[in-house]
């Protein structure tokens, strides 16, 4: 009667009817991972911040580049211009 056997779950081999690529279907898996190299990586801030340098510098598209820091450098000009920072301390007479 098997009064101390525990029962085993049942094991199924689902395959999905219209699926038709590679590899398996129910993994998760961003959409640039194979395009970058801070994606997985765990560690702490210092690890994080140097692969993300790493990831800009090895960018082989310059343009987004200096887009990236055309947007900084006006964001840091607004900033300043909300909080009424006066720029003549850096300009001597």
């Amino acid at each position: 009667m098997g009064i101390f056997k525990t029962r085993k779950n049942k094991k199924f081999g689902y395959e999905p009817r219209f699926y038709k690529g590679e590899g398996n279907p129910f993994e998760i898996k961003h959409k640039f991972d194979e395009h970058r190299q801070t994606v997985g990586s765990q560690g702490g801030i210092k690890t994080k911040l140097v692969s993300a340098l790493n990831d800009y510098k090895n960018n082989q598209d310059r343009t987004a580049n200096k887009r990236v820091l055309i947007i900084l450098a006006i964001l840091i000009f607004v900033f300043l211009f909300i909080i009424d920072f006066d720029l003549s301390i850096f300009f001597s007479k």
